[in-house]
Order: structure tokens, then sequence, then C-alpha cells
């Protein structure tokens, strides 16, 4: 049942207020890094897997691990390496000679929350046990198949630039990824406080404020936050400028991107557009949210949007394409 954004509203300010409580706890132990906080809750509110992807010592493992200990919920670190084996994520079956039957052994894919450290470094056959858990939330051992816990989300961590031992990330893969963030370093205040905070062995202690329930809530509400059809309409035009752009005045464009982004990018951006709308604690979506948000989700480059060798030669990157494009698509 479909409800006004004014009968929403109220609903929306219960739960900010337990996403500040959310965010507070993760500040004791997190200095800065909003950005990365900020898209780590709307993909838990959204229910999207997130790609991390930033040089080691920018807090990417503590930020995920933070999170987890400030919610009432299963969590899970698995360090891929090339020896890595399906097995080792997903589970298998086990022998049991006096009773003369398989009994399954379930792995640490069976959590809420799935921290994949350094996940390009894994083989082809884990990725693709880990493509299915994405995808369908579900995994397969021997000739069963089994659901896993909802919530469900994996956040995966990447050096961008160590390729030494890595195997490119399957495409079809990537594409299941929401969002790529790409983070950054602190400025010097927060490396400053960083310095305090982290500098002994003394370091703060997180407190579970939110329970899986809970954010099944939030989801709920910020599905019903109000997408007018003109914002879906500039939605459809984004992503259509990406493989049609002579047609939105993006003429310089037409040789430097080989594909566009498919229809999941625009399903994406819709959801997230909601959730952002949610976190500002609003009940329906603008353009701003969009644009806000946009670049995060069509960021899962090189695979919604692949460049051409074209733009390569002119060291244009994804990111400036994309960019381009909300600059030039016209707002409603």
């Amino acid at each position: 049942m479909s409800v006004t954004a004014e009968e929403l509203a109220p609903e929306i300010e219960v739960q900010s207020q337990q996403l500040k409580r959310l965010r507070e706890e993760v500040g004791k132990v997190i200095v800065g890094q909003s950005y990365m906080i900020d898209r780590l809750l709307m993909g838990l509110i959204a229910d999207g897997h997130i790609l991390i992807e930033g040089i080691p010592g920018l807090a990417k493992t503590t930020a995920v691990k933070t999170v987890s200990d400030a919610i009432h919920t299963g969590f899970a670190r698995l360090q891929f390496t090339p020896d890595l084996l399906p097995a080792d994520l997903i589970g298998t079956e086990i022998y049991r000679p006096q009773h003369h039957e398989f009994v399954v052994k379930t792995g640490p894919i069976f959590n809420n929350l799935i921290l994949a450290d350094e996940i390009n470094r894994a083989p082809a056959k884990v990725q693709s046990a880990l493509l299915e858990a994405m995808q369908e939330r579900q995994v397969t051992i021997g000739d069963k198949t089994h659901g896993l816990p909802d919530p469900f989300l994996v956040l995966a961590t990447q050096n961008p630039i160590e390729q030494e031992g890595t195997y490119p990330l399957p495409e079809a893969q990537v594409d299941r990824f929401m969002l790529k963030l790409r983070v950054g370093y602190p400025n010097k205040e927060e490396e400053k406080e960083i310095l305090r905070r982290m500098a002994n062995r003394h370091h703060p202690e997180v407190e579970a404020v939110l329970t899986p329930e809970e954010i099944k809530r939030m989801r709920e509400t910020a599905d019903q936050v109000y997408l007018d059809p003109k914002v879906e309409d500039y939605i459809v035009d984004v992503v259509f400028a990406t493989r049609e752009p002579a047609v939105y005045k993006l003429d310089k464009m037409e040789n430097l991107i080989d594909y566009g982004a498919s229809p999941r990018a625009s399903i994406y951006l819709a959801q997230v557009a909601k959730v952002q709308a949610f976190l500002s604690g609003r009940a329906y979506v603008t353009p701003q949210d969009v644009k806000t948000i946009g670049p995060d989700v069509l960021r899962v480059l090189r695979h919604r949007v692949l460049v051409s060798y074209e733009a390569e030669a002119q060291d244009l990157t994804s990111d400036d394409l994309i960019q381009e494009i909300f600059n030039t698509v016209d707002v409603p």
C-alpha cells in the first residue's frame, strides 16, 4: 500500500535517529571518511553489494568491521588469496561413516555481512561461487541449494596499485555490485586525530545499536520514498546518454564509449536515489539525489560504461565521461 510523503516523514525521522546513533558508534573508531561510511549505510539499506577501492591503510577493512560491530548481526572477514577454494567460502559435504551419510558443513558465507578482502586475488572458481551468492542469495553445495541469511551484503575491497598475483574480476560479477567507492587520503586535521586515537593500544569499543529487523524496516521505508515520473525520465536519460551520446548533445563522446550502461544501472540508480533521499530525511527523490549518488553507481565502470581505446589514448577515464554526462543531460 502506497503512502504519501507526509505520512512517511515521521517514520523517516525516527529511523534517521537510529542511523545517527549508528554513525556515532562508527565515529568512535573511524575518523573522517564520511563519504565511505554514508555509502556503506546506503548499500545496507538499498540491499546492494559494494566494491571499495583504495590503497592499503585507508581504513577500508576497519570501516566495514566497525559498521558490522555496530549492528547485531553475523559478520565474516574473508581474506581472498590465490589458493582459496570454493569450499573455503561456501562450505562442503563431509562423510560421517558412523551414520553412512554426508552432512553439510557450511562456510563463512552464511553470515549477514561479508567482508571480501582483496577480492581480486581469488581464482575464477571462487569468483563463480561468490557470484551465485551475490546474485541469487543462495549457494549450491553438492546437489542441494542453500539459502543465505537476510540481510546479506558483500562488501569487497581491492587494491588499485598492486596487480601482481591478482585476477581481473569477471564482468558479470562486477556488475552485481551496486556501488563502487574510491577512498582517498584524510586531510591534515583528520590525520592528526587518527594519530591521537590510534597511537596507543587502547582502542574505543563499539556498541551494537541496530538490529537486522530495524534494517529491514528501513528498507521498507526507503522503498516507499516517492520517485516522480520526471525524475524517472532523468535517470533513463542519463543511462541512455551512455549508449547514444549524440542524441544528448555529447557528440564528442560518440567514439569514446564502447558499451553503455545496462538496465541494471537504471534499477540501481532508482534504488540508491531513494535511499539518498531517505538518508537526507526526505520522503521524495530530487534530481540532485541522482546526481549525488549517480557516479558511484555508474563507476562500477569499465563494466557499466566501457571506455574505448580512443578515450584511453586521450587519457580520459570513465569517471571523466560520467561527469560530462551529468553536466550535459538536462535536469528536470
